[in-house]
């Protein structure tokens, strides 16, 4: 009895393994036809039975279900990639753990021509801005090609674009755990006939050089795209509100990188959004130190001075950015304003005042403080119509402080000058 059941059993494997690879058939007779989801249809028969089976008809198996959805991704089905490099993924490891190779190579050609595919069609989504899909066949292409970092890379820009934060920071956490770096050697020389330098692969540029068309070799290395990881990290910390988590980024980052004014800068700017308003005006202090050259960074510390109350620093960070910049019109108008503001101050101290001698006499002094005042903020107004005599914004503030002197002559004049 014991004898038959044994013999019942195999009787029923066989047929178990005939009705898989008869189904394997049938797929594969589908895909040679071009009807990839008659394929599909006939690979989902025996899939049921599949794990249990041996390892060369799992391979087999797993071989042409990478096939039917490759083909079916490249008609249209977008969510079919995964699967295909799924089951690419499985017959390399079933062949290795069997020590059975026959489809190994070939799921490997697969994957690497599914790759360039997701890359392509990654391309396709962002020109159509379809942000979102094109991260996330950037990254399977990453996955089927851990060597090609750039593409984790550019999953994480198109994750920024499409705002998903979430996603882009797991990229650029995996993209700084593997230690991207992202610089790369452009290989140049100088076209003779032309005088104009030009990029090439290295082999071209070398043989140009040796037949004389071209010369002055060079071998430039664009810059680490490290710092840009990690600043983008605190970024979109920021942006998640997740403040503690974003200035330990910025830390990090500036470690790293310590000559880089714009990690200064954007933690400067995360200090101010928490407010902390003196913590920032230090680091806007050190990025000035940094860049002294950067009209941009001495104007927005005389507008954290100004905000602060401390009329004078404002002043002098205004000046260094006129200085700097000439033309720079809202620090023109700032620096205007503060000798306007500290003269209004001024006169609410003169509309407290009564009518005694005493009191008429401190009125006066006040007047001609006022005045002085404003004439400071005049002066800084004209010199900035100089540089640019047609703008409305300092025309309208130079008309206001000659309304409040009393100045009717010059008044008028500007009015002209506003088409008014």
């Amino acid at each position: 009895m014991k004898t038959k059941f044994l013999f019942f059993a195999a009787l029923l494997t066989s047929v178990a393994v005939f009705s898989q690879k008869s189904e394997i058939k049938e797929a594969e007779k589908a895909l040679k036809n071009g009807d990839a989801a008659a394929a599909k249809a006939s690979l989902e028969s025996a899939a049921g039975m599949i794990d249990g089976a041996d390892p060369r008809v799992q391979a087999q198996y797993y071989f042409v279900r990478g096939q039917a959805y490759a083909d079916l991704a490249r008609k249209g089905d977008v969510a079919a990639f995964e699967e295909a490099v799924s089951s690419y993924k499985k017959v390399v490891s079933t062949e290795e753990a069997s020590g059975k190779v026959k489809y190994t190579q070939d799921a490997q050609v697969q994957m690497s021509t599914i790759a360039n595919d997701l890359v392509n069609a990654a391309v396709d989504d962002n020109k159509d801005q379809k942000y979102k899909e094109a991260a996330e066949k950037l990254y399977l292409g990453y996955q089927l090609s851990p060597m090609d970092t750039v593409y984790l890379y550019y999953a994480a820009s198109s994750a920024v674009n499409a705002q998903d934060y979430e996603l882009a920071l797991n990229y650029y956490n995996e993209l700084k755990e593997v230690g991207y770096d992202g610089s790369q050697v452009l290989y140049k020389a100088t076209n003779v006939e032309t005088g104009e330098e030009e990029a090439m692969n290295q082999t071209q540029r070398d043989l140009m050089v040796k037949s004389g068309a071209y010369t002055n070799p060079v071998d430039e290395k664009t810059e680490s795209k490290r710092a840009e990881i990690v600043r983008n990290i605190a970024l979109i910390y920021t942006q998640l509100g997740k403040n503690e988590e974003a200035l330990a980024a910025y830390q990090d980052a500036r470690a790293d990188n310590p000559d880089d004014v714009n990690l200064v800068l954007n933690e400067a700017n995360l200090y101010y959004q928490m407010g902390d308003k003196e913590k920032f005006k230090e680091l806007m202090a050190e990025a000035a130190a940094m860049a002294p050259d950067n009209p941009d960074l001495h104007y927005n510390i005389g507008v954290i001075s100004m905000e602060q109350g401390d009329i004078e620093a404002a002043r002098e960070s205004y000046r260094k950015a006129i200085e700097i910049n000439p033309g720079y019109v809202n620090a023109q108008l700032n620096l205007s304003t503060t000798y306007v503001n500290e003269g209004n101050e001024l006169i609410d101290d003169m509309n407290q005042l009564g009518t005694s001698r005493e009191d008429i006499a401190k009125y006066d002094e006040l007047k001609k403080k006022k005045d002085e005042l404003f004439q400071e903020g005049v002066v800084v107004l004209e010199d900035a119509l100089k540089t640019n005599p047609d703008n409305q914004s300092i025309l309208e503030q130079l008309k206001n402080i000659y309304g409040a002197l009393g100045d009717n002559e010059n008044y008028m004049r500007v009015k002209k000058l506003l088409g008014e």
